[in-house]
């Protein structure tokens, strides 16, 4: 037999179970500036939302902060459908006549509460690594429904009530490396960390109508559960390869979430007769489930500076998200008649059924300059395959097949850049049908099986968002210079290339202007003078100089002679030149 905490723990861990992970768990995807581009962030990732896509971005994200909120204006409805069956009020048998009951539509909403991203790279003095710390909290839907309505209880109160006083968000360092020009790596530590908070109501009534109805009011129990503080480790890696300048291609892979925290449980028990003096001691659980690993893909093609288009595919291993363990610490249900006076609650396993699931999106941008500064226009479309297979699609998790269209753009002014993004998100309406339900309404008050389970799942659901979200970034490094370098290989500098020898045709040289007869005659004078001085000087050499390499007598003897035999032609040459030049 269990009982009623163990009901109101498993219903609040199913319905935080179903709003803490990727598809099925965040509805859509996450960053003003990713976002912008349909979520296709993948291959282009340049800034700090590059921790929630590829941390390799990071490479390109230089010394700068990031920041960034955005509001997820959700709603959401479900019209319930129920089997009713005849039950003989003498014996409590069913009597086989069954009909169809339709409850009053109930609408899901979300309050004005902002999402936060920070994100600060700071290189560090490295040239070709950067690192970076940073926060940020999931595009979940923090649901509210009534309690009530038309003055009955609301149908979908076995599921959720509200989720109001959830605060959880991801914590992680990261870090990038650029080994050469062509490649880029990132790597992160991360945990999820915070409180979850949420309510519903739980029916104690006992199985099989022994002295109630499945669903009546006065034996309807409100509990409260509070899981925390949360610390639940992850990490990423991811890598992008620059082929050329026009072409990026990007791969992540995001480990699984592995949460196993302690809780606290109220519960108020309910108003029926059976009830009154019971009460529930202690109030210690513990909550243990896996959200899946996801991996990445995408491909960038940048024509030109300002134009960048990507196309990108995720996928996400939700069927690893089997059951969710509750474990009570020292909770127990005293003085219930029928009961016996202490009883402690045993362990529960709740099963989930999600299955994987994928997602495709394509996204880009296009930067332009506006007089001093400049503008950038983003827009994308994505389409995500939901978690949930609509058996156990429920009002605590109302995850539908979705597309989502998003604008956004950018003012650049100088160091600064600010972002902005509108998204619709729209999902597919489903129906489940009566006999297609699969979620049990969990009684904690258990004899022997229940012949006809008590399904509260079966229905119309609808789901929409709109996404309105503003940021910036702030570059303390200059934009125009890229922010990180590939690795130094020392190499020997190139040796300098040798132009090649061309054969050179020698110029011709001009020839002399014709000369008189007279001047003819004297320069044949001299030039036979000069050759004949020059033979003299060999025929010296001949004959030998004097001691000590000195000329000796016999040779300053020829030597003047021959000396003043030139000075006499010189001087004849002369005259005869003077007497040319008077006769003419």
């Amino acid at each position: 037999m269990r009982f009623i905490s163990t009901f109101a723990l498993c219903c609040a861990a199913v319905g935080w179970a179903g709003r803490a992970g990727a598809a099925g768990l965040y509805f859509g995807d996450r960053g003003v500036r990713p976002l912008g581009r349909g979520g296709a962030f993948v291959a282009g990732a340049d800034d700090g939302g590059a921790i929630a896509y590829n941390p390799a971005g990071l490479a390109f994200a230089g010394h700068a902060y990031l920041g960034d909120f955005a509001w997820m204006n959700y709603t959401s409805t479900y019209q319930r459908k129920q089997i009713v069956r005849q039950v003989d009020p003498n014996t409590g048998q069913p009597t086989g006549q069954t009909w169809e009951f339709t409850y009053p539509e109930v609408e899901g909403r979300t309050p004005v509460l902002p999402i936060p991203t920070a994100v600060y790279s700071n290189p560090l003095g490295t040239k070709n690594m950067n690192f970076a710390l940073g926060v940020y909290a999931p595009y979940a839907a923090i649901t509210s429904f009534p309690e009530k309505v038309k003055g009955q209880a609301a149908p979908q109160r076995y599921s959720l009530i509200t989720l109001d006083g959830s605060a959880l968000a991801i914590l992680g360092v990261y870090g990038s490396y650029r080994p050469q020009k062509e490649i880029a790596l990132g790597a992160g530590v991360e945990a999820l960390a915070g409180y979850f908070q949420t309510s519903v109501y739980f029916s104690a009534c006992v199985p099989e109508r022994f002295i109630c109805a499945p669903e009546q009011p006065e034996y309807d129990a409100y509990g409260q559960l509070r899981v925390g503080p949360i610390v639940a480790p992850s990490g990423s890696l991811g890598a992008i390869f620059i082929p050329s300048d026009s072409l990026r291609i990007g791969a992540s892979f995001h480990l699984p979430f592995w949460i196993n925290s302690p809780g606290t449980q109220k519960v108020r028990l309910p108003s029926a007769s059976v009830f009154d003096g019971a009460q529930v001691s202690g109030d210690a659980v513990n909550v243990k489930f896996n959200l899946p690993w996801v991996a990445r893909f995408g491909v960038e093609l940048r024509a030109s500076e300002r134009i960048r288009v990507e196309a990108g595919v995720a996928y996400e291993a939700w069927s690893m998200h089997k059951t969710i363990d509750v474990r009570s610490e020292d909770i127990a249900l005293e003085n219930i008649a029928g009961f016996p006076p202490v009883y402690k609650i045993p362990p529960l396993s709740i099963d989930r059924g999600f299955q994987d699931t994928y997602s495709a999106r394509v996204g880009g941008e296009y930067k332009f300059p506006v007089s001093s500064y400049a503008l950038g226009l983003r827009g994308g479309v994505m389409y995500e395959k939901s978690a949930i297979p609509k058996e156990y699609l429920s009002a605590s998790t109302i995850d539908l097949d979705k597309v989502t269209f998003s604008v956004g753009g950018s003012l650049y002014l100088g160091k600064w850049r600010f972002d902005g993004v509108l998204a619709r998100v729209i999902g597919t309406p489903v129906e489940v049908g009566v006999n297609e339900q699969r979620v049990k309404q969990l009684n904690p008050v258990l004899a022997n099986p229940a012949a006809n389970p008590n399904y509260v799942n079966a229905g119309k659901y609808t789901a929409s968002a709109n996404v309105l979200g503003v940021g910036l970034v702030y570059q303390f490094d200059s934009p125009a210079k890229p922010p990180t370098e590939p690795a130094e290989h020392h190499e020997p500098p190139p040796k300098p290339k040798t132009a090649p020898k061309t054969e050179t045709t020698p110029e011709a040289k001009p020839e002399p202007a014709p000369k008189v007869e007279s001047e003819k005659k004297g320069e044949e004078d001299f030039e036979k003078a000069f050759e004949q001085q020059e033979l003299d000087k060999k025929d010296d050499k001949k004959a030998g100089k004097g001691k000590g390499g000195k000329p000796g007598k016999k040779d300053k003897a020829d030597k003047a002679d021959k000396t003043d035999k030139a000075d006499k032609t010189d001087k004849t040459d002369k005259t005869n030149k003077t007497d040319k030049r008077g006769k003419k």
